[in-house]
């Protein structure tokens, strides 16, 4: 949600800015500007896209000066308009900003402003905190890093922020709360962004500013505070392994499609090192770091929101099964605000792709507040999830930039599964035969899932035939219905169908009564699992004439009779036959987006990273 980059150095700020933000587009936004200085401040923004942008430098003369700010903004405060787009600049013309964020205060802030004779133009809370430093900067006869340490002081919410001040345009300041920023380090140069992927070109020394941290950035150096305490901090530098490749299409006509085909190498990813076959061990340093907290924990709770929630849910079904031990899963947006019971012997699971989710990490600090042990299970090394938690574990996906997620979410339930028999082995739950007999499934699973991609084509020509149908119905039972909820999520998301998952029992207690021979009504129907009641349902379904696509064991004969279409899956347990079942779902929706004309890795009003409550 919103993307930040920003350059000083001995290079063209330009190219580096523009290229910055088109690595960043993925996060989602609504329109797009930089602001550079050669001599003179340049600012120039729109909404609309990053391509639209670029046509705004029309001159070499626009594209001049070695220091520069860029955004893509996610609306929050007024519409998407060319006056509301990023940069903002102060009343005196001096000062402009960049940031990624809410200032929940900024109304009360932006009153006692007007009154000091200020005037806005804008609807955004960023118009009031530049102004905000102004005032601190020649009331308090301050520099740029002093006043945005005041003015940060005197603001609540979230934020990651980058400043510019043409009195001293030799110097970048940047700071966070909640938002995620990072600095890329150079010879003699330094790259800013909400993440690393605009500067990995490069650099891969890397350092993420943790909440309430504020640096001042020249060629000469950086110099790292605290934003409450005046003290010097030593920045962690980190080297970074992932490389510009990784975040390229790589022939594919978007990432979607290209992350939907890297499942089977991004779920060895996330196994790697973590358990050997032929030995029967799990090794997951996260869990073995911290067992006795496991051994007694009262219940597990999971915190998570959209495609993470329904890897909770199916985690639900799973550690429930296995260990016996009570489960619940809640929405990390209701969590906050609902006065939930924690015991300090619970543990609670926050599960996060990005590991920015704000709803996510505000939940994780209201858990830890009842002294709940918490442990992370996220993508993205360095987030602040990772820094917010007891302990966790890493899916290694690999950089996910398609907005709607694929290859995350089945990283997330492989590494749930496997942390799920690792438990069940320690706590003496599971039987050995029962233990081997999944581990040799999870080792089959990759495999498994090349040879669903195969039917890739099949489900092309499925998607030809549904994706004008503005609703469609999405059913699962037990493992399935997670997974039918992630279907679901994933059509809506990406092609702006409306479209519903239900436990396929609930059809009958209302949904039924939607389906007529209009209605397309996508089942999963995996052999092992309720067989006997999903058929049933299916024969509901055809009796009232609606359209049925079946994801169904391979080899099926029975629900073959009834659906208009069946995709086919390996034969498996009925825990992976779920996981299998997620890629056909993805595919389905990925290519009635296609039909559509949909920006399939862009969707509308969505963002990869969301980063306000």
């Amino acid at each position: 949600m919103c993307g930040i980059v920003g350059y000083i150095g001995h290079r063209k700020a330009y190219p580096i800015l523009i290229e910055g933000l088109q690595m960043l587009e993925y996060r989602g936004y609504d329109s797009a500007g930089i602001s550079l200085y050669d001599n003179k401040l340049k600012i120039k923004k729109c909404a609309g896209k990053v391509s639209d942008l670029k046509k705004l430098f029309k001159t070499s003369n626009d594209k001049l000066g070695n220091v520069g700010i860029g955004h893509t903004r996610w609306a929050t405060h007024g519409p998407s308009s060319d006056k509301n787009a990023h940069p903002h600049l102060s009343n005196n013309k001096k000062i402009t900003i960049i940031h990624n964020g809410i200032i929940e205060n900024y109304t009360s802030i932006k009153e006692s402003l007007i009154k000091r004779g200020y005037s806005f133009s804008t609807d955004t809370d960023t118009e009031v905190l530049v102004n905000l430093i102004e005032y601190v900067m020649e009331k308090e006869k301050v520099k740029l890093g002093k006043a945005v340490k005041i003015a940060l002081n005197q603001v609540s919410g979230a934020y990651a922020i980058v400043v510019l001040n043409t009195d001293n345009p030799s110097e970048i300041v940047c700071a966070r709360l909640g938002s995620p920023l990072a600095v890329g380090i150079g010879e003699g140069e330094y790259f800013i962004g909400s993440d690393a992927s605009p500067f990995l070109k490069y650099t891969k020394r890397c350092i993420y500013l943790n909440d309430e941290e504020i640096a001042t950035i020249s060629t000469k150096g950086l110099v790292l505070r605290n934003i409450k305490f005046d003290s010097i901090l030593t920045p962690e530098v980190r080297e970074l392994s992932q490389n510009v490749e990784s975040i390229e299409k790589g022939g594919y006509d978007y990432f979607m499609l290209k992350e939907i085909f890297e499942q089977p190498s991004s779920i060895k990813n996330t196994f790697r090192g973590r358990f050997k076959l032929d030995t029967n061990e799990i090794k997951i340093s996260g869990i073995e770091n911290n067992i006795d907290k496991f051994l007694n924990a009262r219940r597990i709770i999971f915190i998570s929101c959209g495609t993470s929630w329904h890897s909770a849910l199916f985690a639900e079904y799973l550690f429930e099964e296995l260990l016996r031990i009570p489960v619940e899963v809640e929405y990390a947006s209701e969590f906050k605000y609902r006065n939930p019971i924690i015991y300090d012997n619970d543990i609670v699971f926050a599960i996060s792709q990005s590991g920015e989710t704000a709803d996510t990490l505000a939940a994780v600090k209201l858990a830890k507040e009842n002294n709940a042990f918490i442990y992370g299970i996220c993508n993205v090394v360095g987030s602040s999830l990772t820094r917010e938690t007891d302990s966790g574990s890493y899916t290694h996906a690999g950089p996910e930039i398609g907005v709607a997620s694929t290859k995350a979410f089945t990283s997330q339930v492989a590494l749930l599964l496997l942390i799920a028999l690792d438990l069940g082995k320690k706590m003496n739950i599971i039987d050995s035969e029962k233990y081997q007999f999944l581990l040799q499934e999870l080792y089959n699973l990759p495999s498994r899932i090349e040879k669903v991609l195969e039917s890739a084509k099949l489900i092309e020509e499925i998607a030809e035939k549904y994706y004008e149908a503005p609703n469609c119905i999405y059913l699962g039972r037990k493992y399935n219905f997670p997974i039918a909820l992630e279907g679901a999520l994933k059509l809506k998301e990406i092609s702006y169908i409306h479209a519903e998952a239900y436990p396929a029992a609930e059809m009958k207690h209302g949904p039924i009564a939607l389906i007529d021979e209009h209605m397309p009504v996508v089942v999963v129907a995996t052999k092992k699992g309720n067989y006997d009641k999903i058929l049933n349902n299916v024969m509901e379904i055809q009796a009232r004439s609606g359209k049925i696509i079946a994801i169904v064991t391979q080899g099926d004969k029975e629900i073959k009779k009834l659906a208009n279409h069946c995709i086919e899956i390996p034969e498996a347990d009925e825990i992976t036959a779920s996981i299998l079942a997620t890629i056909p779902l993805q595919l389905l929706s990925y290519y009635i987006a296609v039909k559509k004309g949909c920006n399939v890795d862009q969707p509308r009003n969505l963002a990869k990273s969301v980063t306000v409550e």
